[in-house]
């Protein structure tokens, strides 16, 4: 399959089957999404949505949270990753909207890499998300499965793997396209063992042209011998 049918697959096969696919992580305006994502990094979202009620509840918004300090809101969120870090990270995020941006959080993916504990993956989540932007978020899940489905060629890197997504798929897609790959890495193409006997896509799948080749010679062998 060429690459470009391959893009136009996944498309179809999304666009139809998950139209409105959308972030797991609870959230009810940009800062409370904002203090999502920056937690979730290298956790997960059943966690973070575990922590942030509480979190939210003692900061509903970022005068509260720039008034506070790292060691009162981590004993908000010790349960996640790296706690002492995006303890100190929400804080200064919290004061930096204030002194920058006027406690809003910002549209442009620069201004928000400007943010503690902001990444260019963070950015494009938010700029996505909350302001409709055509970006898209490599996170570990877009990164393997965009990979695996073939969407991508030799990209090594989240940024390869965002550049090469941004040039094949349709710009008006790039934001769910973003929640497309993670869920269905999170529950189908996931990290150890795909469960290719549950998937919709393997027929556009270029890891299972591989797999189900090797499988087929190793049934044909089994049936000569």
């Amino acid at each position: 399959m060429l690459k470009k049918e391959r893009y136009r697959a996944f498309v179809a096969h999304f666009s139809t089957h998950n139209p409105d696919a959308q972030t797991e992580l609870n959230y009810s305006n940009p800062y409370e999404l904002l203090v999502a994502v920056i937690l979730s990094a290298q956790c997960t979202d059943k966690r973070i949505n575990q922590v942030t009620p509480a979190l939210f509840s003692r900061f509903p918004d970022v005068e509260s949270l720039a008034a506070s300090s790292p060691g009162e809101v981590y004993t908000y969120i010790r349960s996640v990753s790296y706690p002492n870090n995006k303890a100190k990270h929400l804080v200064g995020m919290a004061q930096k909207l204030i002194s920058d941006f006027g406690g809003v959080v910002p549209q442009k993916i620069e201004d928000l890499q400007k943010l503690p504990g902001v990444g260019r993956k963070t950015a494009n989540v938010i700029a996505s998300v909350i302001y409709h932007a055509p970006a898209i978020a490599v996170d570990t899940h877009v990164f393997r499965v965009a990979n695996r489905i073939g969407l991508t060629d030799n990209a090594k890197t989240p940024l390869a793997v965002e550049k090469q997504l941004v040039k094949y798929l349709p710009k008006d897609t790039l934001a769910i396209a973003h929640h497309w790959l993670i869920l269905h890495g999170r529950y189908i193409c996931i990290a150890r063992k795909p469960k290719c006997e549950e998937c919709p896509i393997t027929w556009m799948c270029r890891y299972y042209e591989k797999v189900g080749r090797l499988a087929d010679q190793k049934t044909f062998q089994n049936r000569e011998d």
